[in-house]
């Protein structure tokens, strides 16, 4: 078993035996064969290839624990801060960024937040340049329900979309999006306003 703690201090002798302990090696070959069981049925029905943890963690049950509501799934890989709720059936990908620390965050139902997303309550600007003598700016974000945040797109602290918005990849949202628009860019401008909800 390769040793990741070699250089670990002596003082730590329980830690350094269960490195080495038959059993240690015995959980680690268990796990890896499982492992292998998980990347084959997941390439077989799936045609995916996911990090360590997506073989392990299921979605919806950590969407669970966290208290969303039914239907709704995330990624372990997604960082969860302070008050969030999200809504039924809306997806969470990979490598996203939920902070509701600065005043809590809301997502809808039937929402798709793409890889890479993140989405804020708080920033540390004025903080930052006031040499730590100002506070951090709080504000609750809101996404509305049947939405879609394309990847890597940012939505800063305070900003409210409405609902049936789209959000093009690499997106900065830094103001309101109204109901039914599509926004692109940096800053995000709208392209266009659908108030019909049965066109798209």
């Amino acid at each position: 078993m390769f040793n990741i703690f070699k250089k670990l201090p002596r003082k730590m002798p329980v830690l350094q035996k269960g490195l080495h302990s038959p059993r240690a090696d015995q959980l680690l070959e268990e796990l890896r064969n499982l492992l292998k069981v998980q990347r084959a049925s997941i390439k077989i029905n799936w045609n995916r290839s996911l990090p360590f943890a997506d073989y392990i963690v299921d979605r919806w049950e950590r969407a669970r624990e966290l208290g969303f509501a039914d239907g709704s799934s995330i990624y372990d890989s997604a960082l969860v801060l302070g008050e969030v709720t999200v809504g039924q059936n809306t997806w969470i990908g990979p490598f996203t960024v939920l902070d509701g620390s600065g005043g809590g965050l809301s997502i809808g139902s039937n929402c798709s937040i793409s890889a890479g997303v993140q989405i804020y309550t708080h920033d540390s600007v004025e903080w930052a340049t006031s040499g730590g003598l100002a506070p951090l700016f709080k504000a609750r974000t809101v996404i509305g329900s049947n939405c879609y945040i394309g990847p890597n797109s940012i939505i800063v602290a305070g900003v409210k979309v409405g609902d049936r918005v789209i959000v093009g990849a690499n997106s900065f949202v830094n103001n309101d999006v109204p109901s039914g628009a599509k926004v692109v860019g940096s800053p995000a401008k709208i392209l266009h306003v659908n108030n019909n909800r049965d066109e798209r």
